[in-house]
């Protein structure tokens, strides 16, 4: 992959696009600075989806349409089910809390998608993701984090690679989404606002315990609920119903707020706890990546955001080789959780992250 230099040449940009406000705001951005630009919207879901069904294709194609660009649309199902859908059923499955977002972005987002820019000929890949890519003077590509704190999604970026970065552009780095909003609609770009979500793309509101049922059947499994002291203070019906932190929709009563500490999958037990309990000060981490490439050397002193929302927490970072790690913290954090990720960060730079596997 070749990066071209913008202030001199513009070239051709695959955009990829869901018909949302963000990455048509993207792509009609790059047409007024005067790339050329192609719409890429890959189909990868059925209908009935956020974001990635025949439905947003077809949104895709109206702001494709009203900005005079071409628009392909590719078929992602496959990779989709192989790369997303069934490790996420798996890791519910083995009482872990998965962030599939991040798989899609490493493996369609910025991989399939790529592909098929790379097919067209294009120079890049642009999103309407919030994040930013810049190369410095060691020459290597940099990750960093949005402008807009309330929008950032660099943490969701975290595995992403030095090749990846070389072809990508974020046109809305710099933008907060008030801003993105305004351009839109002065630019009256075609789009239907359906409001922001946080649930999962591929699955309906409400329905992620169905789903993962639908898929593996296996996971309907009675189970007790334990206290801190080992009581049985009720039963359930599947690790996958719970998320380490939960506090709602436990089915117990106990006379304090009690929050999921644990999901035992050996024993098909779930710990729960009063907040003081879920609190913890470490984690280790597996399969760690490093956005430069290479592994730093002894100890890392940054921050660590253990989930998407978090603000980031200074922490010790100690590597373990073969990709492991372990993240000591300066202050406990509250419900590290096996499964999701932890993203370490230094003066608004991505520098990479890894699996929670285990925390203390």
């Amino acid at each position: 992959m070749s990066n071209q230099d913008q202030s001199s040449t513009k070239g051709r940009v695959a955009v990829g696009m869901s018909g949302g406000t963000d990455s048509s705001a993207a792509a009609a951005m790059l047409v007024d600075q005067g790339y050329e630009v192609i719409g890429l919207t890959a189909h990868m879901w059925k209908d009935g989806s956020r974001c990635c069904s025949l439905e947003d294709v077809e949104r895709a194609r109206k702001v494709c349409s009203y900005l005079d660009i071409r628009h392909y649309v590719v078929n992602a199902q496959e990779i989709f089910t192989d790369k997303i859908v069934d490790p996420f059923v798996e890791a519910y499955a083995a009482g872990r809390t998965p962030s599939p977002c991040i798989y899609c972005n490493s493996f369609v987002k910025f991989g399939f998608l790529v592909d098929r820019a790379l097919q067209l000929n294009c120079d890049y890949l642009a999103t309407g993701h919030y994040a930013g890519v810049e190369k410095q003077a060691d020459g290597k590509y940099h990750l960093l984090s949005a402008k807009d704190p309330n929008k950032d999604q660099s943490y969701f970026l975290h595995r992403l690679n030095q090749k990846q970065l070389a072809f990508l552009l974020f046109p809305l780095a710099d933008l907060p989404k008030p801003e993105v909003k305004a351009y839109s609609k002065e630019r009256g770009l075609p789009i239907v606002p359906r409001g922001e979500s946080q649930d999962l793309c591929f699955i309906e509101e409400g329905r992620l315990a169905e789903f993962v049922e639908q898929r593996d059947p296996s996971v309907v499994k009675k189970g007790e609920i334990h206290d801190p002291d080992g009581n049985v203070v009720g039963h359930h019906n599947g690790l996958h119903r719970f998320t380490v932190g939960q506090r709602g929709k436990l089915g117990i009563a106990l006379g304090e707020r009690m929050y999921v500490k644990r999901l035992d999958k050996e024993n098909n037990v779930v710990e729960v706890a009063p907040r003081p309990g879920v609190m913890q000060v470490a984690c280790a981490l597996d399969e760690v990546h490093w956005i430069s490439g290479d592994e730093p050397e002894g100890e890392l002193r940054c921050e660590v955001r253990p989930r998407y929302r978090s603000n980031g927490a200074l922490a010790n970072v100690r590597f373990a080789g073969g990709g492991k790690a372990d993240v000591v913290f300066d202050e406990p954090q509250f419900a590290l959780t096996p499964g999701q990720a932890a993203v370490f960060y230094k003066d608004g730079e991505v520098l990479g992250g890894g699996w929670i596997d285990e925390a203390s």
